[in-house]
This record gives structure tokens, C-alpha cells and sequence, in this order.
């Protein structure tokens, strides 16, 4: 019997996957260790928080908290190495959605197109950067694809499931969520059926109606407290989202590192065009998919008007069905050519662009290959702080920061987030005025006065036009430390300590 029956090439590219993310090794953002701290919190019994006692809900990702929580109970405890069981989860994540990748594309009578897709996905920067640093972004891929796949595969009870969990992993999944439930109730109704689908509904409701009941007992809102604080903490002109979208549509395998920012021209046309060709034949021949195909533009859309700070790994969860988009539109292209060679020049085109998004030998952190875009000097800079400070802060004394994630984590010190992900104090003394901000994480001087820190931890520029030049601050807190950097246009990284006198 051929072995080719068992064995397909394709399926090597969820090894692919794997390997990708294990070579770099973990290159941790620093978000990512907000949540690794509120695991450590609910492992250590003190509940899904960030300071001990402190009721907060300040990560958008409960769900990826508690796995990660679970598994390190059984590798560690609170000392487990929350950093590469991250990358683990990542891993194995996006390997099953290269797989889902590949499935689903078949359903829509389009592999080839998929296997292109799927082998983007291993190797794609924006995939393996946010892998590798250790956020939920592939866990949340992986249950949106779920719910794709299950939805083309007419299981809406288990893409109900699925649905439900991926709104418990990250809160933007009502992107897809919505559109889905539409098409399932037109369906319904369309059906002229008279029993309402009560395991489908049952499904989807049961674990958002646990996770309410929990929040609201303990939290007092089901909404995370970061949503509330980034809407009024950041400054950003009007068009920044959508301006940083479009860049990122245009430039889905990173081709303008080889041939320049024309081709970003290009690609705004290109690529959104392709992407259309492909969506509008799947959905003329399948009318139920167009949740699938919209998802991208919805995506677009929401992020452009709500015009939040798009953090790198807000940019990633709509490439899986623009990649698929694509891919399809140049393979219906080639169909009507009558020649495969078109999906097939593409895809080696494609994946040896997104190649060249990588580096053998990053200038910071391990020396693996990793993506460019994996930048964790910030971080590193945060460790070396919190490594001298460990130690020096006793456990009744508070650290104040805008970056929190790396000195919470390494510390173990009650944070003031000055920002007010975590601290809801914080958002009293927001917005500032327009003239405190060089960039954003501008600190409040008024806060700092009003909470009386024990220590204070930022970037120069944070302060640059506010805290320090503020004279309460400087008769208050003695400068204690100064690491030289430039990120962001700073003048170092600043540690200062209330003077007790």
C-alpha cells in the first residue's frame, strides 16, 4: 500500500511550526508577565489577581491565565518557568492551526491555497514574535480557526464551544463572534424550524455565563479594568489606527524589506484585491462562509474607529483568513489560467519574503534565529532594574510604573500602575493635558503625589514634560539609579526613591 496514504507533505508544516518557535527560545514581551503574575497569584491562593488583595481584573485573557496557572502548578508553582510554558502553548497552537488551516481550505475546495497559507503561518514574524513572547495571541488564533473550521463543517455546536472560549481568551473575538451568530440565526429562521437550538445557545452561553457569575463576585464588572484605563490613558491622533492597519494589510510578507516602501503602495492594492478575488468565489459557491471572509475587514474597520494604541499583537489575528484570502485569489486566478504554477511561484515567493523578516543573530537576548520584530531590549532593561531592586523593596512598600509587567514579575512588589491597567486609582487623574506627552505612559504628576510611591521606575521620556519638572516630585524622591537608552527617545531609565525626611 503507498505510504503516501498515511503520510502527506503538508503535515510537515506543523513540525515546521513547532520548530520555529522552539529555536528562538522564549523572547518575552512585557504583557505577557502581567499575566504569568496573575497565575502565580491563583496558584499561590491569593485568587486571579495582580497585588495580592487587590480585586482588580486587569488581563483581557482569563482563560489563558488559568491554562497557564494549571500547568504551572504541576511545574513549579509559583516558580514555575511561566515564560517557556507560554512558548510550550504557543507552540503546539499555532501547529494545530496550521492543521485547521490546511482542513478548512479543503472544506472550501481550495488546499492548495491552504497548504500556502499554513506554511506562511509557521514562519510568519507577526505568528512567531507574540509565540515566542509569551502572549495569548496563538491560543486565541487557534480557538478563532476552531470556530471557522467547526462553522464550515456545519458542527455549530461545537463552534458555539469553541466560539465561547475564544471570548474568554481575548474580548475582540465578539469580531467574529457577531457575524457568525447572525448567519446562524438567519439560518435558523430561514429553516422555518420552531425549536430554538437549545444545546447550540447552551454551548456558548455556559462558560461566558460561569466566567460573568465569577467576575462579577469578585470583580465587580466582567470587563477587565485595562479596557477602561487604555481608552482614556493613550494619546494618539485620529488616524493613527487606521494608517497603522493599512500599512500592515499592504505589507503581509514583509516583501518591502526586500524591495522598499514603494511597494507598499503596491501591496495596498495587491494584496487587499487578491484577498477579495478569493473570498468572493468561496462565498458565491458557499453563502454561510461569509463570516470568514469579513472578519478581516471587520477587523480593519473596529480597530481604525475605536483607534486604540495597536500594540504589535493587535495586528496579528486577522492575517490566518487574509493570508487564506490571498492565497485563494491566486489560485482562482491561476484556475482560469489553467495553471497551477501561478499559487506555486507565489507561495515560494511568499514564504521566502516572510524569511527575511527573521535574523540568525539577533543584537539582544539569546543569539537564535528570531523574527526582527521580536525587540525585548525594553524588557531586558526592566530586568536589570528589577534585579538590583529585589531585595531592597520590603513587602509593605510600592513600586510605580508605567511598564509593569517585567518588575511586578520579578519583584514581587505591590505595583501602582500608572497607566491604571491594574490600578484603578490611576484613572481619576486622567486624560493629561496634551503638553505632558512626548509619547505615551506620560506619568501623572498628581498621582505620584497623591499615592506616595515608595519607588518610582520609568523611562525619562515618560516624564520628560510632566513628573519631572514637577517640584513636589523632586523635593519628594531622590534619583537613585540611571541606565543609559534611548528607546523612545529617552535620556535612560530612572530609578528614584521617596526621601523619608
Amino acid at each position: 500500500m503507498p505510504s503516501g496514504k498515511f503520510f502527506k507533505p503538508q503535515f510537515l508544516i506543523p513540525f515546521l511550526a513547532i520548530a520555529l518557535r522552539f529555536i528562538p527560545g522564549a523572547r518575552t514581551v512585557d504583557d505577557a508577565f502581567i499575566t504569568f503574575r496573575y497565575a502565580q497569584n491563583l496558584i499561590a491562593g491569593n485568587g486571579l489577581v495582580y497585588n495580592p488583595g487587590e480585586w482588580v481584573l486587569g488581563t483581557t485573557t482569563p482563560l489563558f491565565a488559568v491554562m497557564l496557572a494549571a500547568i504551572g502548578s504541576i511545574t513549579g508553582g509559583i516558580r514555575a518557568p511561566y515564560p517557556e510554558i507560554a512558548v510550550l502553548i504557543s507552540a503546539v497552537a499555532d501547529a494545530m492551526s496550521c492543521l485547521i488551516i490546511i482542513r478548512l481550505s479543503t472544506n472550501l475546495g481550495h488546499r492548495r491555497a491552504g497548504i500556502a497559507a499554513a506554511l506562511i503561518w509557521a514562519a510568519a514574524p507577526m505568528s512567531v514574535t507574540f509565540a515566542i513572547g509569551g502572549m495569548e495571541t496563538s491560543l486565541f488564533i487557534l480557538l478563532m480557526l476552531g470556530t471557522f473550521y467547526m462553522h464550515s463543517n456545519n458542527q455549530p455546536v461545537l463552534a458555539a464551544l469553541i466560539g465561547s472560549l475564544s471570548l474568554l481568551t481575548r474580548p475582540d473575538a465578539l469580531l467574529f463572534l457577531l457575524p457568525l451568530g447572525l448567519e446562524r440565526a438567519y439560518r435558523f429562521f430561514r429553516s422555518g424550524k420552531r425549536r430554538l437550538p437549545l444545546v447550540e445557545i447552551a454551548s456558548f452561553l455556559i462558560p461566558v455565563v460561569i466566567w460573568s457569575v465569577i467576575s462579577w463576585s469578585y470583580y465587580g464588572d466582567p470587563l477587565p479594568r485595562s479596557m477602561a484605563a487604555k481608552a482614556v490613558a493613550y494619546h494618539l491622533p485620529p488616524e493613527a489606527g487606521i494608517v497603522r492597519l493599512l500599512q500592515h494589510y499592504a505589507t503581509p510578507f514583509f516583501s518591502h524589506l526586500v524591495f522598499g516602501s514603494f511597494s507598499i503602495a503596491i501591496g495596498l492594492f495587491l494584496f487587499p484585491t487578491l484577498f477579495m478575488i478569493g473570498w468572493r468565489r468561496i462565498v458565491r459557491e458557499r453563502t454561510y462562509i461569509w463570516p470568514l471572509a469579513i472578519f478581516p475587514i471587520l477587523y480593519l474597520l473596529a480597530f481604525s474607529i475605536a483607534n486604540p494604541l495597536i500594540f504589535r499583537w493587535y495586528l496579528t489575528p486577522p492575517l490566518p483568513m487574509y493570508f487564506l484570502g490571498i492565497f485563494i485569489g491566486i489560485e482562482v486566478l491561476g484556475q482560469d489560467l489553467r495553471s497551477p504554477l501561478p499559487l506555486a511561484i507565489c507561495g515560494v515567493l511568499a514564504f521566502g519574503f516572510t524569511l527575511n523578516g527573521w535574523t540568525l543573530h539577533p543584537d539582544h537576548g539569546l543569539d537564535r534565529p528570531a523574527p526582527k520584530m521580536s525587540y525585548i531590549k525594553l524588557e531586558e532593561i526592566y530586568l536589570q532594574v528589577a534585579s538590583d531592586l529585589r531585595g531592597q523593596i520590603r513587602e509593605e512598600q510600592t513600586l510605580a510604573a508605567g511598564d509593569i509587567g517585567v518588575l511586578g514579575y520579578y519583584t514581587g512588589a505591590r505595583i501602582l500602575d500608572t497607566v491604571g491597567l491594574i490600578s484603578p486609582e490611576s484613572e481619576v487623574f486622567y486624560p493629561l493635558p496634551d503638553e505632558l506627552y512626548i509619547t505615551n505612559y506620560a506619568i501623572p504628576p498628581d498621582l505620584i503625589h497623591h499615592e506616595k510611591p515608595d519607588y518610582v521606575v520609568l523611562l525619562e521620556v515618560y516624564g520628560r514634560n510632566g513628573l519631572l519638572m514637577d517640584p513636589r516630585f523632586l523635593d519628594e524622591y531622590e534619583l537613585t539609579n540611571r541606565i543609559q537608552t534611548d528607546i523612545y527617545g529617552s535620556e535612560g531609565m530612572l530609578v528614584y526613591v521617596r526621601d523619608d525626611r
